[in-house]
């Protein structure tokens, strides 16, 4: 079945075929939930109101622009807006507006490292690192999105990459120390 067939039964409301969109995409758009959420519950939670959107709103798609890419911002929106809801997301700062440059300390450290790093990150500071640096939203789109000044966008990148920046350098001290113990241990 195609993609056209198949967003064309799902938007008559055939079980078969949302199962079908669901299996095409659920992967894809769980890695975005996990992204935006901070444990794997909050992450399937968030993909299951994701798609019911999906598949309440399918029949707005009409067939401008990629299919994938708006499904995915149904569920950026899904997600942020549950923060929202929450409250997770309240204003952190209207002036700082600086931003931290982040060494090379990235280039040293695995991808599945750096993602626990992020995702262990506070939610409004994982929301805004997440849309900026991996989604590549503008800080006015983040604000829109986040519902806060672009300013607050701003600060929140720039705290979310110092707490990153401490992680990581954390980790590189604890490795340096582990190595150091075991030389002297074993050599000395």
């Amino acid at each position: 079945m195609s993609l056209e067939e198949l967003i064309h039964n799902c938007k008559k409301g055939d079980r078969k075929a949302q199962e079908l969109l669901y299996r095409a995409y659920a992967t894809t758009l769980f890695g975005i939930c996990l992204k935006y959420s901070n444990s794997k519950s909050n992450a399937e939670d968030s993909l299951h109101d994701s798609f019911m959107i999906i598949y309440e709103k399918i029949g707005q798609y009409q067939g401008k622009g990629s299919f994938e890419g708006w499904m995915k911002r149904i569920t950026v929106n899904t997600v942020l807006q549950k923060y929202r809801k929450e409250e997770f997301l309240n204003v952190v700062s209207d002036n700082i507006e600086e931003e931290i440059t982040v060494d090379n300390a990235f280039s040293d450290i695995s991808l599945q490292s750096l993602l626990g790093y992020i995702q262990e990150l506070p939610n409004k500071y994982r929301a805004t690192f997440n849309l900026y640096v991996l989604d590549g939203y503008t800080h006015k789109e983040i604000s829109e999105l986040l519902g806060t000044s672009i300013g607050t966008s701003k600060s929140n990148l720039a705290r979310a990459r110092t707490l990153l920046k401490e992680k990581i350098e954390t980790k590189v001290t604890q490795s340096i120390i582990g190595i150091l113990v075991i030389i002297t241990t074993h050599f000395l």
